[in-house]
């Protein structure tokens, strides 16, 4: 008996359109010719509208190269439409930049007039942001003292990141790109309980109580999700 080649290559319909998933143990070169024959027994017809495509290819790196002729064949058949190339495997500088963007960054200083800090993923600042001083975060920013100087939270368009601090006297606070700028006071408000900043449903920067993040943002700790 021969034995049945294996298929490299299946093709499911779904609701959202088609998703083809790729042998990731077998040559490049492999997928190419099988993707071929397959796409043209499947071709549509000329009256077909355009269908979507997601492409699964499991723990086979893909370089851009590949992944544009790929994407190409797939488009031959001008009724297909690539949306996605999913990959499991990522290259290790894009490992690091995003466990940078998952970490806590714990400081100790006085970020003074002039001074800029600024971290990928979330701060927590140990001392005073004095007026002039500028403190950056892509995640969260807590700070346990008073914040005076300009806070941003969320620089690379994270709308869920919020700003907490134990005096919250900010010259400027951002999150992601919407701006605030506290209301001029004679005198510097008196503040008991540690506050925070978020953006609302309307994108506007409500300034609160810190106990209200809890409900506002389940899921802001890390400790939590690991106990």
């Amino acid at each position: 008996m021969n034995k049945q080649k294996q298929q490299n290559i299946t093709i499911k319909g779904t609701k959202d359109g088609l998703t083809l998933h790729l042998n990731d143990a077998c040559s490049f070169e492999e997928l190419l010719a099988e993707l071929q024959t397959k796409l043209l027994t499947n071709k549509h017809g000329d009256d077909e509208q355009h269908v979507t495509v997601y492409v699964k290819v499991g723990n086979r790196f893909m370089t851009e190269d590949q992944e544009n002729e790929l994407k190409a064949l797939i488009e031959k058949n001008r009724h297909l439409v690539v949306k996605k190339i999913d990959s499991n495997v990522i290259l290790k500088q894009d490992a690091l930049r995003v466990k940078e963007e998952e970490e806590l960054v714990s400081v100790a200083k006085v970020v003074r007039s002039g001074q800029v800090l600024h971290v990928e993923g979330d701060l927590l600042l140990i001392g005073d942001v004095n007026p002039g001083g500028t403190i950056v975060a892509g995640g969260n920013l807590f700070i346990l003292g008073a914040l005076k100087g300009i806070a941003h939270a969320g620089y690379r368009g994270n709308k869920t990141a919020v700003i907490a601090a134990s005096i919250m006297q900010p010259s400027q606070l951002r999150i992601a790109d919407v701006i605030t700028r506290p209301e001029e006071e004679g005198s510097e408000k008196e503040q008991s309980v540690m506050e925070c900043a978020y953006l609302d449903d309307a994108n506007q920067i409500v300034i609160d109580r810190v106990q209200g993040l809890a409900s506002l943002r389940p899921n802001l700790t890390r400790l939590e999700r690991r106990i």
